[in-house]
């Protein structure tokens, strides 16, 4: 199966900027007898606090290992734990994230769409959430709702997360070729230069050498921008969203996905 690019999160303690540091939900504050819970907190996670502490200790514990075990791609494994720290909380977003997570592995986007909408419905407003959702509708070819979807992230994410906001933005604007918007397409990719932080600027260059089929010229930047970001966990999701568009043919061969 191809890889996707996917955010998992922690939001129980509170609602993180994709890509954060998770928080430490260990650390929480509880509750004692009689006091009750800070009012800002979402109904599901006055619901975690009220847990007896040993339950919220076996679910924290739980859940690590589902995130440790899909983190090595034993999705069946992580499919298992995940049924068991549900069966202590099932309110929880990072549950359905992570499964949703898995489904995508499967490229089971159906069952994956579904997952991460019950995440939503618990963390709204997470841009974690809302971007594995884009991804979906993006590895779907539903290229206007990706669009919609992924413009509402950058709105929420602005600069607070750099890496983040380059990526939707790339996407965006591969989105808006599919939808026969050339013109914004094409300012999107004047936007950045050579001096930006991120790999958009080589990207952005290549998609639209793609468009204008010249393969040549488009390998030329993809390959500029290996020699100027080598680190391959950084290049990976750039690369995973051209193979998804379908500038670059996967290693296991085309998706089932009509577009739509």
């Amino acid at each position: 199966m191809k890889a996707t690019f996917l955010l998992t999160l922690f939001v129980l303690s509170s609602p993180l900027m994709a890509q954060d540091k998770p928080a430490a939900i260990e650390k929480m504050p509880v509750t004692g007898k009689g006091e009750a819970a800070p009012p800002d907190l979402m109904p599901n996670q006055k619901a975690f606090l009220n847990l007896p502490e040993e339950s919220r200790n076996a679910f924290l514990k739980g859940l690590g290992e589902a995130t440790r075990l899909f983190q090595q791609k034993r999705v069946f494994e992580t499919l298992e734990e995940l049924d068991k720290v549900a069966k202590i909380f099932e309110d929880s977003p990072e549950v359905y994230n992570i499964r949703g997570s898995c489904f995508v592995e499967m490229r089971a986007f159906d069952k994956a769409l579904v997952e991460f909408k019950k995440a939503d419905a618990l963390a709204k407003d997470n841009p974690s959430i809302e971007f594995n959702i884009a991804e979906v509708y993006f590895c779907t070819k539903e290229w206007k709702k990706s669009l919609d979807l992924l413009l509402k992230i950058l709105k929420e994410t602005g600069d607070q997360n750099m890496a983040l906001s380059r990526l939707v933005e790339f996407k965006i604007l591969l989105c808006e070729k599919k939808l026969g918007m050339n013109d914004e397409a094409k300012k999107l990719g004047d936007k950045y230069d050579f001096q930006d932080d991120s790999p958009f600027y080589y990207y952005a260059q290549a998609a639209l050498a793609y468009e204008d089929n010249n393969l040549v010229k488009a390998e030329e930047w993809l390959a500029m921008a290996g020699r100027v970001f080598q680190d391959a966990n950084v290049l990976a999701p750039w690369q995973d969203t051209m193979v998804e568009y379908g500038y670059i043919k996967s290693f296991y061969g085309e998706d089932a996905a009509a577009e739509k």
